[in-house]
């Protein structure tokens, strides 16, 4: 068992074989579906030609996110109260599916377990297997003072 960022496509491309049958864990998965992730993976695949990583994927995520609060607060970035509290809302879609930020600013979103197995075309990949936690918080966030 890994943890998903050990078993990322870039880590399974490079160990190739003795990668297949690992389980790991991770917030995202390939196959999750809604809207930004099918978005996400296709128009990754199709500039790339390769599957993404959950680097990549953090990153669109990102992107979204400071879209989001940049739409939010009309372009005026000048009143960081207010960029602030627009990141807070975390108001954009999620590759990960239901995502928001909780009083400590960890991410409240569900995490996968996925199996690195071989797809149709001889490639190996993590396919989900299932959720793990839905809605998962981090277990300090009652002591954080932030609210």
């Amino acid at each position: 068992f890994l943890p998903g960022f050990s078993a990322d496509q870039d880590v399974i491309r490079a160990v190739g074989a003795p990668m297949a049958g690992l389980y790991n864990s991770s917030h995202w998965a390939l196959e999750l579906d809604n809207e930004a992730n099918i978005r996400f993976t296709s128009g990754f695949a199709l500039e790339f030609e390769r599957t993404p990583t959950i680097y990549a994927q953090q990153g669109y995520d990102a992107a979204m996110l400071i879209a989001s609060a940049v739409e939010a607060v009309g372009g005026d970035l000048s009143d960081k109260d207010a960029v602030r509290e627009a990141l807070e809302a975390a108001d954009f879609e999620s590759t990960r599916g239901d995502f928001s930020f909780n009083n400590n600013h960890y991410p409240i979103q569900d995490y996968y377990l996925r199996q690195v197995v071989m797809n149709d075309s001889g490639d190996l990949y993590n396919q989900l297997v299932g959720v793990i936690f839905e809605d998962h918080q981090d277990a300090y966030h009652e002591q954080c003072p932030m609210e």
